[in-house]
C-alpha cells in the first residue's frame, strides 16, 4: 500500500509533467523538423564529391557552400542531442533544474529556449567567465 510521501511525490511528478507538456511537445517538433531536414540533404542535396567546375570561382563557390552545409549539419546535430538531453529530462522528472545551482530555471526562459540547461543567473555568469577567458 502506497504511503502518504510516495502519494505525493506521484502527484508532484504528474504535475510536473503536466507542466512541461507543451515544451516536450514544442521539442518533439522541432526534433522531427530537424530530422526531416536531415533526411532531405542526404537524400538529394549533400553529394561529397567534388564536381570538375571550368571556372575557378564557381568551384570554390561550390565548396564555401558544402562547408557552410556541413556546419549548419553539425550546429543541427548539436541541436539534436540537446532536444533528446531535455526530453529525456522531462521523462525523468529532472527538467527546469539548473544544472550549475540547482534551482528552478524560470519557466518563462524554458519556453524561450527549451533546450537550456541553466538558470539565467548562472549562464550570465557562465558567459562573463568566458569573455574573461577569451
Amino acid at each position: 500500500m502506497p504511503t502518504s510521501k510516495t502519494k505525493v511525490k506521484n502527484a508532484k511528478e504528474a504535475k510536473s509533467s503536466e507542466k512541461y507538456e507543451e515544451i516536450r511537445k514544442e521539442l518533439e517538433r522541432q526534433k522531427n523538423a530537424l530530422l526531416a531536414e536531415a533526411g532531405e540533404l542526404i537524400g538529394g542535396g549533400l553529394n561529397p564529391e567534388k564536381e570538375n567546375y571550368p571556372d575557378l570561382s564557381d568551384q570554390a563557390s561550390a565548396e564555401s557552400e558544402q562547408n557552410f552545409v556541413l556546419r549548419l549539419k553539425d550546429r543541427e546535430q548539436k541541436l539534436l542531442k540537446k532536444i533528446d538531453e531535455s526530453l529525456d529530462k522531462i521523462a525523468n522528472n529532472t527538467y527546469g533544474i539548473c544544472e550549475s545551482c540547482g534551482d528552478e530555471i524560470n519557466l518563462k526562459r524554458l519556453l524561450a529556449r527549451p533546450v537550456t540547461a541553466l538558470c539565467i543567473d548562472c549562464k550570465t555568469k557562465q558567459e562573463e567567465d568566458e569573455k574573461l577567458r577569451g
